[in-house]
């Protein structure tokens, strides 16, 4: 890490005196390295400008998944949703991150019913009544990232899968009340794990959540089946996704083998998640997307 002295100008750009804007922070950061604590380096603190750029990428990413939930319904094909995605996002100037990302083929991730992730939009996915469905839309704007998902229910579901949906969504609510700076990605780990348990659900434990708004995928990768007081410091300027794919079986999962791509659950049961984007602030914490 680069010496910057007290009255040296912020290396975040505020345009504040070093000693007035992230010195004590990390002079905090380094009493919490040497307890072994892992701390985030200055690269995965948001600065000012940086910020402004990923709350103008989440609001197209926003309105994107508002657009979908607006239209989506049984007939409904995953590539239509896929069109939708591509449609909007440019409309409103963006780019749609997962077009291309490591050879992924279409502009959205649509994961339908025990599908858990990375589900590829095809005119022969047709939805029907008593489906459940992950859209997951990620976004680039003038360079800077964005990325949530939504799960929807397709007409009449049975009661099994929409308390599926819904505890996937308490799930996230849960591990909100653990986001706070100073604390450790492990807190929201466990209470999302415990909260799973409690609710008979189990956490896929191969798949977390990320980093993101400088590039799609960054450091931290999030794990929801961690301990508390474990895994990552959360400290202000941090920007990652909150969201814990919760199964309603077992929590084994397979990667298909001819896509190489869709994440399936090992025992054919349903599987939820809905995914936030956060920013940790000095008094908690911002939800950039959802």
């Amino acid at each position: 890490m680069q010496k910057i002295r007290r009255n040296d100008p912020c290396w975040c750009g505020s345009g504040k005196k070093y000693k007035d804007c992230h010195m004590e922070l990390e002079e905090k950061l380094t009493q919490f390295r040497r307890q072994g604590a892992i701390v985030p380096t200055r690269a995965l603190l948001k600065t000012p400008e940086q910020i402004r750029g990923i709350k103008e990428s989440a609001r197209i990413n926003v309105a994107v998944l508002d657009y979908v939930a607006a239209h989506i319904g049984p007939g409904i094909t995953t590539a239509q949703i896929d069109l939708w995605v591509y449609e909007q996002t440019t409309r409103l100037g963006g780019i749609p991150a997962p077009l291309g990302y490591n050879g992924f083929p279409r502009s959205v991730c649509t994961s339908v019913n025990d599908q858990v992730c990375h589900g590829i939009p095809s005119e022969n996915d047709i939805l029907k009544e008593g489906d459940i469905i992950n859209i997951d839309v990620s976004t680039i704007y003038n360079g800077y990232f964005s990325d949530s998902s939504r799960m929807f229910c397709i007409g009449a579901v049975s009661p099994e899968k929409k308390r599926l949906v819904d505890t996937a969504k308490q799930c996230l609510e849960i591990g909100l009340t653990e986001v706070r700076p100073w604390g450790f990605l492990g807190d929201m780990g466990q209470a999302i794990h415990n909260f799973a348990k409690e609710n008979g659900c189990s956490i896929v434990r191969e798949i977390g959540g990320h980093g993101v708004g400088l590039e799609f995928h960054e450091e931290p990768w999030v794990s929801y089946v961690s301990k508390k007081g474990t895994e990552m410091l959360m400290v202000p300027g941090m920007c990652f996704t909150i969201e814990p794919m919760v199964n309603m079986g077992r929590p084994d999962v397979f990667v298909d083998a001819n896509n190489d791509w869709t994440v399936y659950t090992d025992d054919g049961l349903p599987s939820a998640q809905w995914e936030i984007q956060v920013l940790i602030t000095e008094d908690g914490y911002e939800i950039l997307a959802w």
